[in-house]
């Protein structure tokens, strides 16, 4: 009786591999099973999933209601108009400005889509900086952008105004006149051709036309 009871009494304190597996199978499956019998949250409304899902460009200028209807009407014939009437201000730095006055002249006939030059910024919406800025010229090229009215945009013709093109190490030479004002269009080139500067002003008007000025202002408050 003795040596069964030390039997026993060992054999509940050492347990055998296949007790060990059995019992961690047991515990598996209660856990499993506890795990199934929980009630499974109700499915969130589909309106309520719908607006955790990201909306497309199409779907944000898309007018909502009768409010942003009438601002997107108005964002469009504000865009036509500035679209339809580019006036640049004359600013001629070196001799990218010749291709310029070159679209300006019979056979591009800039006239046709609305690009008009100004000798006055008071009256111009488009700065064509054509040429090398240097830092001589720098303060007159942003007292000639602050007295543009608003609306205005920039567009840097040639590799000079770009990044400073062959005069890149020059002491006297702007490494790009984004340094000065900011570019909305940049016309790769030394110099540019005119079918180039024109196509970089078709590409500027396209920015224009994707202006939403009173709607993101109806938006916002």
């Amino acid at each position: 009786m003795f040596r069964l009871a030390v039997k026993n009494t060992l054999t509940r304190s050492k347990p055998s591999a296949y007790s060990i597996l059995a019992q961690a199978q047991a515990q598996t499956q209660i856990r499993y099973n506890s795990s199934a019998s929980k009630s499974v949250p109700a499915r969130s409304s589909s309106a309520t999933s719908l607006k955790n899902i990201p909306k497309t460009h199409e779907e944000l200028n898309t007018p909502s209601n009768a409010a942003e209807y009438v601002f997107t009407t108005l964002d469009k014939v504000y865009n036509w108009a500035f679209t339809s009437s580019t006036w640049p201000v004359t600013f001629g730095l070196a001799c990218c400005a010749m291709e310029m006055m070159h679209m300006a002249a019979a056979r591009y006939d800039q006239d046709r889509v609305g690009i008009v030059f100004r000798a006055t910024p008071r009256q111009s919406d488009v700065m064509i900086v054509a040429g090398t800025l240097t830092n001589k010229m720098a303060p007159a090229l942003r007292r000639v952008y602050d007295q543009m009215p608003e609306p205005r945009w920039v567009i840097s013709m040639g590799s000079c105004a770009n990044g400073g093109g062959y005069y890149h190490y020059s002491y006297a030479v702007v490494r790009g006149c984004d340094r000065v004002v900011p570019v909305d269009v940049y016309v790769p080139g030394c110099p540019p051709t005119a079918e180039a500067l024109f196509y970089g002003i078709l590409q500027l008007q396209k920015k224009i036309k994707r202006n939403r000025l009173t709607t993101m202002w109806y938006r916002k408050y």
